[in-house]
């Protein structure tokens, strides 16, 4: 499953209502010191290189303090910018820009962040037809909005939550009495659903193999083992490896059996970008 804008935006107005709510609490006293009329412009500059990723929560940010502020955005989602260049200005109350200014950057700064790492690590795999999928480590309350940013910089998204796909594991196989009955069962409670399963073993990925999983994923396997995968039949089911991924493991599974490679990384080991906003003009 692939997020898009349009799936991410109905998460939008409740993420952001959260994250104003935590910030102004019973209102914001510092913006009290300027006049209550006073109008002003700003604009937002990126200080590094970067995928830019959360115009529309930045839009939002504001749509819920004033919709009277005016945003004009000179890059959108995608646009790989350059240090010192500037995203957007903003036209509004003073007061209003500068409360709303940490919670707007906050997304900006994360949502970029995810987007650029992803651009990094779609780069790695460009000539090769391995997928570069997230994982379900992303931050609380931000889901949708790191797995939109993650395909904004051209890697892919795994199962969104534990409710589209199976992801059968240690523990739910010893659960079910093994890897065939457990396979049997999803199949049962949801026919159209993938099924994957994450192997350890050679053994094992035989038994996920025999048992026609969707998926098998490889956990933490060795390099000899690998080197036999290319001599399994696998049919149709497709190799997914995860774990400990550094670059240059990645770039040994880029020729192999191996379709997917899945890592935590992507939206756990984040940096954000580095972003200020800065008031340019006054009126009162």
């Amino acid at each position: 499953m692939t997020t898009t804008l349009e799936a991410a935006l109905t998460d939008i107005p409740e993420c952001v209502a959260r994250a104003l709510q935590e910030d102004i609490g019973a209102g914001d006293i510092t913006a009290m010191l300027i006049p209550e009329q006073q109008h002003a412009k700003a604009e937002v500059i990126c200080r590094q290189q970067a995928v830019i990723c959360g115009c529309a929560w930045v839009d939002e940010v504001f749509a819920q303090l004033d919709s009277t502020v005016q945003l004009n955005w000179l890059v959108q989602d995608g646009d790989f910018v350059q240090p010192n260049q500037t995203l957007l200005t903003l036209s509004g109350n003073a007061r209003v820009l500068l409360t709303g200014e940490r919670t707007a950057l906050n997304f900006l700064q994360l949502l970029s962040g995810t987007a650029t790492l992803a651009r990094h690590y779609a780069g790695l795999a460009a000539n090769s037809q391995v997928k570069i999928l997230d994982t379900r480590k992303t931050i609380p309350g931000l889901r949708l909005a790191q797995k939109y940013a993650v395909t904004v910089g051209g890697c892919h998204n795994h199962r969104i939550g534990l409710y589209d796909a199976f992801l059968i594991k240690e523990n739910h196989i010893a659960a079910c009495g093994g890897i065939a009955l457990a396979v049997a069962k999803a199949r049962e409670i949801a026919p159209e659903k993938q099924v994957e399963v994450e192997v350890e073993n050679l053994d094992e990925l035989k038994q996920a193999l025999d048992a026609l999983a969707d998926v098998v994923m490889l956990d933490n396997f060795s390099p000899e083992d690998m080197n036999r995968l290319n001599q399994l039949n696998l049919g149709t089911t497709k190799v997914e490896v995860s774990g400990d991924i550094t670059h240059e493991k990645l770039a040994g599974y880029l020729h192999s059996a191996v379709s997917y490679i899945s890592s935590g990384s992507l939206t756990k080991h984040v940096q954000a970008v580095d972003l200020s906003m800065r008031l340019i003009a006054y009126a009162k």
